[in-house]
């Protein structure tokens, strides 16, 4: 395995969404040489299980990025941005489809705009999906066509609001020459996810000795990459000149099976006797996850360096230990 890249120093750092899933691991590698500042609504909170709350260089701000003045204060004296805050998962979003559009799209031009006024930013960041390809996805590079899925169909609100948002980030960039940059994940998972998501689903109940539930016969297939992996991206991302005006998928297309498999690795891995259980999912899903990440490996020099045995033995190790 390879070392982590260079770490970012001496800059002020705002992280939205930074007390959920990837933000929190985000701050821990950020702080010790960083001020990062955490502008959150804190329903989730990732930071305390890796006691982050008291940390001297962390500044946690609750807040919702749909309030404008509150983003002007957060994000005028800064020098990066990372903007996560959104509204995911596919049942959360699902449930508030309109809400989930509200966040992405005018959360999104808030924070943009109060960044672009300021002037001081010298990178803002991008957090998209990789739901903009739609249901089937294979070996996808940055430049092929995106998909904005069945109007009216609640699954398809966030992918197309990421989308939108991605526009924006660009538009600014080629208009202003704000210095903008995209990621669009591959299905992360690892350590503190908060909410929804298969790894942590099976891992919790194969922990636990519950069945793990899988959606209809579990062939979907996904590329499973480790949090650390995309830390790594995003730092690079962050500081890189040559990130400037582009999107790249953030994934592993070397950890990818289907969700079935998964869920039999992890009951192997954990050392579980849980049973497997196929439920029915009467709704739209995407059945075909794998990214081309051959721009971040020439343009960053970005490797992804865990393996997914390895990932989810660490995953499971402190889920066990929690």
């Amino acid at each position: 395995m390879s070392a982590p890249p260079t770490q970012l120093r001496d800059a002020h750092v705002l992280i939205t969404g930074g007390a959920g899933f990837i933000g929190s691991h985000l701050v821990e590698r950020l702080c010790p040489h960083n001020r990062v500042r955490v502008f959150d609504l804190l329903r989730r909170d990732a930071l305390r299980p890796a006691g982050l709350h008291e940390h001297p260089n962390v500044e946690l701000i609750a807040g919702d990025v749909l309030d404008a003045a509150a983003v002007q204060r957060v994000a005028r004296d800064v020098d990066i941005i990372i903007h996560l805050a959104s509204i995911a998962g596919v049942d959360t979003v699902m449930k508030v489809p309109t809400q989930t559009m509200r966040v992405s799209l005018l959360g999104t031009a808030q924070v943009i705009e109060a960044a672009h006024e300021g002037g001081r930013c010298r990178r803002f960041v991008d957090f998209s999906t990789s739901e903009v390809f739609g249901r089937f996805a294979y070996q996808v590079s940055e430049i092929e066509a995106t998909t904005l899925g069945a109007v009216g169909e609640a699954r398809w609100t966030y992918a197309v609001a990421k989308l939108a948002t991605e526009h924006l980030a660009m538009t600014y960039h080629r208009q202003y020459g704000f210095p903008a940059a995209t990621i669009r994940p591959f299905n992360i998972f690892g350590p503190r996810q908060v909410g929804e998501g298969a790894v942590h689903h099976f891992i919790v109940r194969a922990l636990r000795g519950e069945p793990l539930l899988i959606h209809n016969d579990g062939a979907q297939i996904r590329s499973w990459c480790y949090v650390d992996d995309i830390v790594d991206a995003t730092l690079l991302i962050s500081s890189a000149p040559e990130a400037v005006g582009h999107a790249f998928n953030i994934g592993n297309p070397r950890s990818t099976l289907t969700v079935y498999h998964l869920a039999q690795l992890i009951r192997r891995l954990a050392g579980s006797d849980s049973p497997v259980e196929f439920v029915t999912w009467n709704h739209p899903d995407v059945e075909l996850r794998v990214p081309s990440i051959s721009k971040a490996q020439e343009v960053l020099n970005w490797q992804p360096r865990f393996d997914l045995e390895e990932g989810l033995l660490r995953t499971i190790a402190w889920y066990r230990n929690r």
